[in-house]
């Protein structure tokens, strides 16, 4: 995600048509993990599922190599994002499932989604500066077909009985602090979906080398995996509540110092740094906040509604807002903007989330 956007820059698109294409990858989060979600609880074989959809994306992404021109590109990511936007709801739903039996720990799981970010972005970002963009590609295509292969090591899960497996899916939408959830959740997203598409170019605007914008992600996912390891005490001494609401309040401010201080190298490393909270602690919160109220028969379906409304949703807002704003008002401007949606998110959560179980299970996180 960090280089897409700049790929998309080389094929000579305008911020508005690259906030239009990278959007796709968000719009298909919107209904496409749904379908696959219903497809897994309905089987009770998520990893059939997961090894389809890598296979998909995989065959897809082959596309991509022959795709130019808007339409062509328009068409390849349209159907791509399909199968690349599901695998990753599978997969967490599928985690989950497992943690539930084995007494593990979510956040030292996903800490190595983390560490993969990092060694992709550092490694691209020399890689694009000594061979070119076209790098990029062949890197993906490789990552594809690994990701393929490793579906045939995954285990599957015994899904464990629910208490609110009586409910229907249904109700449990409905339930007011659900949608509070869902949409804070969504508004957070949304500031980091103008971030994922357009901070590299952004930033590349300004004078950063791709070096140097590898480093600045990588340093944000860095702080992300220190975060993930302090997680289970953090959620055993706060409050999930008050770590939604401290990680809302600092993206405020981390979106307002991307926006002022681009030019001012230390204020965008401190920016960066925040990413622990703006990512790391509040995407573990809603995580474990979501499994309070879908698991289960409905554990792959709440999975993929937490990604569909934040991730579809809230990416989609802010990748398409965020090319405009980028191409009519500037980059600083963009950013500034960005800053408003965390801040009516901290509203949201702070008078909608009701909690029964206020801190972090034992066994998942604590």
């Amino acid at each position: 995600m960090p280089y897409w956007g700049l790929y998309l820059q080389s094929e000579h698109f305008s911020a508005a048509d690259i906030g239009i294409l990278m959007s796709l990858f968000q719009i298909s989060r919107i209904f496409a993990p749904n379908l696959w979600g219903w497809l897994a609880d309905h089987t009770k074989q998520r990893v059939k599922w997961i090894r389809l959809t890598a296979l998909l994306g995989l065959l897809g992404f082959t596309a991509v190599f022959w795709a130019h021109g808007f339409f062509w590109l328009f068409f390849v990511m349209a159907a791509l994002s399909l199968f690349t936007s599901s695998t990753l709801p599978l997969s967490e739903s599928l985690t989950l499932a497992h943690l539930a039996t084995t007494n593990g720990h979510y956040s030292k799981i996903r800490m190595w989604g983390s560490l993969g970010f990092i060694v992709a972005s550092v490694m691209l970002g020399f890689a694009i500066d000594a061979y070119g963009i076209q790098s990029l590609l062949w890197f993906l295509l490789g990552v594809q077909i690994l990701l393929f292969a490793l579906t045939f090591k995954l285990p599957e899960a015994t899904i464990a009985p629910h208490e609110d497996d009586h409910f229907s899916f249904l109700t449990i939408i409905k339930n007011p602090t659900v949608i509070a959830l869902l949409l804070g959740c969504a508004l957070m997203v949304t500031a980091h979906g103008v971030l994922y598409n357009f901070y590299s170019i952004y930033l590349a605007q300004h004078g950063y080398s791709k070096k140097v914008i590898g480093l600045l992600w990588s340093l944000g996912v860095i702080c992300e995996i220190v975060i993930f390891m302090l997680m289970p005490k953090m959620m055993a001494r706060f409050s999930l509540k008050n770590i939604m609401l401290t990680s809302l309040a600092l993206a405020v401010l981390r979106f307002a110092l991307i926006g002022v201080a681009v030019d001012h190298l230390l204020l965008l490393l401190f920016a960066q740094a925040l990413h622990a909270a703006t990512f790391g602690s509040f995407h573990a919160a809603s995580v474990e906040v979501i499994t309070q109220f879908f698991n289960g028969r409905h554990q792959s379906k709440g999975q993929a509604i937490y990604n569909s409304v934040a991730y579809g949703v809230g990416g989609t807002i802010g990748g398409l807002t965020g090319g405009y704003a980028l191409q009519y008002l500037g980059g600083e401007t963009t950013f500034l903007l960005a800053a408003i949606f965390p801040l009516i998110g901290f509203i949201v959560i702070a008078f909608g989330l009701k909690l029964t179980q206020t801190h972090g299970r034992a066994g998942m996180f604590s």
